[in-house]
């Protein structure tokens, strides 16, 4: 996959006119992506508190002012309803509709969060010499819901759900070091080895994203996920919810660096 260097405000100006409506991986190098969740400001406090309770899968970016979809922080001028390639609406935990343009959906009630995304910390595996099939290839990566359950809060509650990505043997320990250093990126894996000792049957059939190749010597490396908060929006079924679709990601105007705990 080629590398998209250019600012976020141009390739965000692309998705916004539907010349880009794929995965973002790739795009906006050195630039932290975002996860979405918006829901209604009844349910805001508990999310919130959700994220608090389970910072692996949703380190919080950034919150917004009720009913403004401009992530003032982190990418001013930007519009969280336009500028996400592909969207999901998640009615009473139902998933109604996938999208390219939010705004018919769009309420005055709505608080949108922006999570922390592996994609922030594949700059750094990449940089480091991992090789990352997914990026080579231009596919999702993989995803799963585990048997592992979130701490729950208020209404929410669910399992939490992991991205994989096959890593050589010899580079495990620089993998898991590259991720550590991003903390609000979902940090370092939190399972490395054996997918069914995380309730994960069948390591060649994902989830959400495009099952992965694995050469002779890889190992599974399995990161918290920024697409749990859809697991659990299946799970406790809130009466309205958007959010990215898997692999669609924000991109923020936030350098990779400014989430480096290193």
């Amino acid at each position: 996959m080629p590398i998209d260097a250019r600012h976020p405000r141009e390739i965000r100006q692309d998705i916004r006119t539907g010349k880009l409506s794929g995965i973002t991986a790739g795009l906006g190098q050195n630039y932290v992506q975002a996860n979405l969740a918006v829901l209604p400001r009844d349910l805001a406090y508990d999310f919130l508190l959700f994220c608090q309770r389970n910072p692996k899968p949703c380190p919080l970016i950034e919150v917004t002012e009720v009913g403004s979809p401009e992530p003032v922080g982190a990418a001013p001028g930007a519009d969280l309803r336009t500028d996400i390639p592909r969207y999901r609406i998640y009615k009473d935990g139902v998933l109604a509709d996938e999208v390219t343009d939010a705004t018919p959906y769009w309420r005055d009630d709505l608080v949108a969060f922006l999570l922390g995304c592996s994609f922030t910390f594949e700059w750094a595996l990449l940089d480091a010499g991992i090789r990352l099939w997914h990026v080579e290839q231009g596919k999702n990566v993989a995803m799963w819901r585990t048997s592992t359950p979130c701490r729950p809060a208020g209404v929410f509650h669910g399992p939490m759900v992991v991205s994989m990505r096959p890593i050589a043997a010899g580079q495990l320990a620089r993998a898991v070091t590259a991720g550590a250093r991003f903390p609000g990126a979902h940090g370092a894996p939190v399972h490395i080895g054996d997918p069914a000792a995380i309730g994960i049957k069948d390591v060649g059939r994902p989830d959400w994203g495009d099952a992965q190749e694995f050469r002779p010597g890889d190992v599974p490396v399995f990161w918290a996920c920024g697409v749990t908060p859809q697991a659990v929006a299946l799970a406790s079924k809130p009466s309205f919810m958007i959010t990215h679709s898997p692999g669609h990601m924000f991109i923020t105007d936030v350098p990779n660096s400014a989430l480096s705990a290193i």
